[in-house]
């Protein structure tokens, strides 16, 4: 395994996630406050990891401050 390749791949793939996850939930939030229903107090987040080919499977709780 090249080493340096994986870290660029993975930090890549983090990348994307984070950047992806972001939108999705501003674009949720905003739909919500548009549809008169805004979200009261915090959010609770969970996000799952998932990478068969190795056994993996981890999950993440969070709190998202509005």
């Amino acid at each position: 395994m090249d080493e340096e390749r994986f870290n660029m791949e993975l930090r890549k793939f983090l990348k994307l996630v984070g950047v992806t996850s972001q939108r999705e939930i501003e674009a949720a939030v905003r739909s919500a406050i548009a549809a008169g229903k805004p979200p009261a107090g915090p959010l609770k987040a969970k996000m799952r990891l998932t990478i068969p080919e190795i056994g993996l499977s981890h999950e993440i709780d969070g709190t998202i401050e509005l």
